[in-house]
């Protein structure tokens, strides 16, 4: 299980390289960032990486794949590096910090396009609903797409009636704080102007949750997808998450409480200019 994200982010130690193209040209269409936050997935990632970039391929808009791993021993960085995919990819190896949270939020920050989309690299979430959630925010009919479980066409098959109750008692939870049917989604397409409206500080790994509580995006769309259980290690889930996950709610039910954001309002008081610090070299 990876470790708990701390913010604000702390990205001491850490490198990049950059492989397969380098920056974005200027006069290229809006920008599109993969975030993949990655911890021992070494098996599972080169195949991810081959598929993403076979549906990116030829796309009207200039995208890259921004790798973040927690300086994994089991070598996925480099597999990430030798995985020879025709497009851009980028892999930043964070030493001495861990936590999916962190991961996600360097991720945001060093994305170079406009608009950023985050997925799990074990195999849970499709490469092949990608583009449809990245058009979705281009279009401009949203600010935010996820992909969700619990809408019509959505669905958890195959998991055991324990772990759909607690799935669906955690929504159930986060409902004051938003009408989004799946909150919980990893899987999501974001607008990265967004991010500036409110300062991030999410405990456990429910990127999503934090973003439509604070920032509060508008609209958001729902795309419905099967989640698949993942092919390789374990599932983070477990009594220390969900203790995480009861903590994060209570941040952001204080936040909401303190008036710095009403239900419904986007922006306003206690909006930072920038979500997203800068890293620490």
């Amino acid at each position: 299980m990876r470790g708990e994200g701390i913010l604000p982010l702390t990205m001491l130690g850490s490198h990049e390289v950059p492989r397969g193209g380098g920056s974005l040209p200027a006069d290229a269409p809006p920008g599109v960032t993969l975030v993949l936050p990655t911890y021992n997935e070494r098996l599972s990632l080169p195949p991810l990486l081959r598929q993403l970039s076979e549906r990116l391929q030829g796309q009207p808009w200039s995208w890259e794949i921004l790798v973040v791993d927690d300086d994994s021993p089991d070598g996925t960085a480099q597999a990430a590096r030798d995985s020879g995919i025709p497009g851009p990819l980028r892999v930043i190896v964070r030493s001495g910090e861990r936590g999916l949270a962190s991961a996600i939020l360097r991720g945001l920050w060093e994305a170079r396009g406009r608009v950023a989309l985050v997925l799990d690299a074990d195999g849970s979430h499709p490469p092949e609903l990608v583009v449809s959630l990245v058009n979705e925010v281009l279009s401009g009919r949203c600010e935010m797409a996820l992909a969700s479980r619990y809408i019509r066409g959505g669905s958890t098959r195959g998991w055991p009636l324990r772990r759909r109750l607690l799935s669906r008692g955690a929504t159930l939870l986060a409902r004051p704080l938003t009408p989004v049917k799946d909150p919980m989604s990893g899987f999501f397409a974001v607008d990265r102007e967004v991010l500036s409206r409110a300062r991030l500080d999410p405990v456990g790994y429910k990127i999503a949750l934090e973003i439509l509580a604070r920032c509060r995006p508008a609209p958001v769309r729902e795309i419905p997808f099967e989640f698949r259980d993942r092919r390789e290690g374990e599932s983070k889930m477990g009594a220390a998450e969900v203790l995480r996950y009861l903590r994060h709610l209570g941040r952001l039910y204080r936040f909401r409480l303190a008036g710095r954001l009403p239900l419904g309002q986007r922006g306003g008081p206690g909006v930072s200019p920038g979500g997203l610090l800068p890293p620490q070299r």
